[in-house]
């Protein structure tokens, strides 16, 4: 991928989009922009502002195409800026914030047996239709005597921090694992997620019934068979 400078906020660049400037910072730093990335780094103060202001006008531009005349029609008057600020500041906020702040703790105590937690309810959209992704997260580590640990809220913060982007659940669940694994550097970890996807209930075979499981397994949950039969039975006893 070809580099490209990045783009001042100068006066002068009054007339580029901001979400311009934003993406050609990412390409001048050979960095993706997925659907489901964080970009805070790229994102500088006041741009978020300009940025909800941006999507507002293309969300505009989206009901006008839909043939929806929100000048006279007083329930869609204001759906395009609702829209552009639940995006922004709430339903994809992960990719636009900095990641929350965690304290972390030494294991003094050199804890090494099982912990669980969970169910923590995580909502998220799936990047194909953007639809609802509404389900719950178990977590399962192994620590040892180097582990950090970290309160039992940071867990819920750390999840929604990477659902609230557009994922596809195998690769949420993913990314949790691999944000913990590096935050407690335990032993062990185990992740299990289970939800409803609005994408099947809502269109297409509109299967209200349907559920997505999957799990992560790492350390010594996928070495160690005996630990991974006591985490999932565990966890099925709490379900």
């Amino acid at each position: 991928m070809k580099a490209v400078s990045p783009v001042s906020t100068a006066p002068h660049d009054e007339g580029v989009p901001v979400s311009q400037r934003i993406r050609e910072r990412i390409l001048a730093a050979k960095q993706r922009f997925h659907a489901n990335d964080n970009i805070a780094d790229f994102i500088e103060p006041g741009e978020l502002e300009a940025l909800l202001d941006e999507v507002q006008q293309r969300m505009t531009g989206v009901l006008e195409s839909l043939v929806i005349d929100t000048e006279s029609d007083h329930n869609t008057q204001d759906t395009a800026r609702r829209v552009a600020k639940m995006y922004l500041q709430e339903v994809f906020k992960g990719r636009y914030a900095k990641i929350p702040t965690v304290t972390e703790f030494p294991n003094v105590e050199r804890l090494n047996e099982l912990m669980i937690v969970g169910p923590v309810t995580v909502r998220s959209a799936c990047s194909h239709h953007f639809c609802p992704i509404l389900g719950k997260l178990w977590i399962g580590v192994m620590p040892n005597e180097h582990s950090n640990l970290i309160g039992l809220s940071k867990y819920a913060r750390l999840a929604e921090w990477i659902m609230s982007r557009p994922q596809i659940q195998e690769e949420a669940v993913t990314q949790v694992a691999d944000l913990l694994q590096e935050k407690m550097q335990p032993d062990g970890l185990a992740i299990v997620m289970e939800a409803d996807h609005f994408c099947m209930q809502w269109r297409g075979v509109k299967d209200m019934d349907s559920k997505m499981v999957n799990s992560v397994m790492r350390g010594s949950f996928l070495k160690d068979s005996s630990l991974r039969r006591e985490f999932l039975s565990l966890l099925n006893h709490r379900k």
